[in-house]
């Protein structure tokens, strides 16, 4: 492809009051109406004490940022682009990025827990008006993973040198929500201190996140899975007052090592891996293992007995080939293991409870997702300004999965940069015209039918109760 005109011939101007850059908003916020965020904010966040003003129009204030956010906003100055063209022909409130940055700096603890019920009651509330969750009255799994992001401003409130040396972080946490046939949504996110203690709070907000999924409509079975950080025992209780199965890898412990010596080799069966899984220790892509169950393996045996927890222990053993014999020196002599063991009352088969428990590093692609979209940036130095920040993306996520569920079955799986660009980076030219708005988008959009879709379906009338 090539330039069709001499430099001389082209110029450009931007001077068209009609066009806007991001039509996709129209029935993506059409849809964040029908399922009530502004409502919500009314309801529950009050900004009290702010004697700026900033806590006036919440809700336009919330609506305007998770739908910068949506079209991929990563800074309070990013939220500008909301504010061009034919924006405020199509969307009232529009709020300009310092009051929204004003906005955010008035929140405290109180104030974050309140938007916290915003994201939970909004989830409810999407994944009742479209297929957000499907099978999620069989099956559905709730993921709980930390994740550090890195911040460079010394004033940044809470931002600490913790895990990695030298670098100075915020350390969020988060639980999302999947079924064997969705991606994950997120149920619920904490901003914390850079040196706080993975586990620091577990309990709670494992309880938290699974109250989360049952406002959801996950009623069927509920499977909590976590990496070894959160093996204590206030998790595995919080997941029984509930009624929720647990699937927490363990780590390798004096207890659990003596357990997995006692494993007779013939308890051993081979397991493949439809996609390779990648090796916790070494990163290496793994496709062939080999699987044991200890079947009643007592936890926390130095705690007092209310607190013991008898469940399945099931370990995963792959060969150890880091160190591979030079060329002529004498070869293997037995075979030596690295073992991945994870403790679980998962009611399935052996070798399937293994393959779902695997399955727990699908959270990873939901931190990825973040640290290239809203997250890439926490961008005020007050502590509880970038704690309403990480809500308020959660809440821009879920909105954009929810988009993609009602738009196709390769939408619904889709990443959220894909559903960016298919259905919200498109550009339009309105028309008005009998006190109607019509947009004109471009011809032969190769997502034609699938925006044309999602319009469709948020402009329907709602189905009655």
């Amino acid at each position: 492809m090539q330039s069709s005109h001499a430099v001389s011939a082209v110029s450009a101007a931007f001077d068209d009051a009609n066009l806007v850059a991001y039509a996709g908003l129209v029935p993506m916020m059409r849809l964040a109406e029908r399922c009530g965020p502004a409502r919500l904010t009314v309801g529950k966040v009050r900004l009290s004490g702010a004697g700026n003003g900033a806590g006036a129009a919440a809700d336009a204030k919330v609506t305007g940022i998770v739908a910068g956010m949506a079209v991929g906003a990563d800074s309070i100055d990013d939220l500008d682009v909301l504010r061009h063209g034919a924006m405020p022909t199509l969307f009232g409130g529009i709020r300009a990025p310092s009051t929204l940055g004003t906005f955010l700096r008035a929140f405290t603890h109180g104030h974050a827990l309140q938007l916290h019920a915003v994201h939970r009651r909004f989830l409810g509330e999407l994944a009742v008006h479209t297929p957000l969750l499907p099978g999620a009255g069989e099956k559905a799994f709730i993921d709980v993973d930390s994740t550090h992001k890195r911040v460079y401003g010394r004033a940044k409130q809470g931002a600490e040198y913790g895990r990695f040396n030298g670098i100075r972080t915020l350390h969020p946490l988060l639980a999302t929500i999947c079924t064997p046939h969705s991606r994950p949504v997120i149920a619920t996110v904490r901003m914390r201190r850079g040196k706080a203690a993975d586990s620091r709070g577990a309990p709670k907000f494992v309880s938290e996140a699974l109250a989360t999924a049952s406002e959801a409509g996950c009623t069927g079975t509920r499977i909590l899975r976590a990496d070894s950080q959160f093996y204590n025992a206030g998790v595995i209780a919080a997941c029984r007052r509930t009624g929720a199965h647990f699937s927490i890898t363990t780590g390798m412990n004096p207890s659990i090592k003596r357990a997995i010596a006692a494993i007779p080799d013939k308890a051993w069966q081979q397991i493949t891996y439809p996609t390779a899984v990648p090796d916790p220790e070494t990163g290496e892509l793994v496709s062939d293992a080999e699987v044991a169950e200890i079947p009643a393996y007592t936890a926390f045996a130095s705690r007092k007995q209310s607190e013991r927890v008898t469940a399945r222990l099931i370990v995963r053993r792959v060969r150890d080939l880091a160190k591979p014999a030079a060329v002529g020196e004498q070869g293997e002599l037995f075979p030596v293991w690295r073992h991945h063991p994870f403790f679980t009352d998962n009611p399935a088969q052996t070798l399937q409870a293994e393959r779902e428990h695997r399955h727990h590093a699908v959270v990873e692609q939901v931190i990825a997702d973040s640290k290239a979209s809203a997250l890439a940036h926490l961008p005020s130095g007050h502590f509880h300004a970038n704690a309403a920040w990480l809500t308020l993306w959660a809440m821009a996520y879920n909105l954009l999965r929810a988009a993609g569920a009602l738009t196709s079955a390769f939408h619904a799986k889709a990443t959220t940069a894909t559903l960016r660009a298919h259905l919200i980076q498109v550009p339009a030219r309105i028309a008005r015209s009998a006190r109607r708005i019509t947009l004109h988008l471009p011809h032969n959009w190769p997502w034609r039918d699938a925006w044309t879709q999602l319009f469709d379906t948020v402009h329907r009338p709602p189905e009655p109760a």
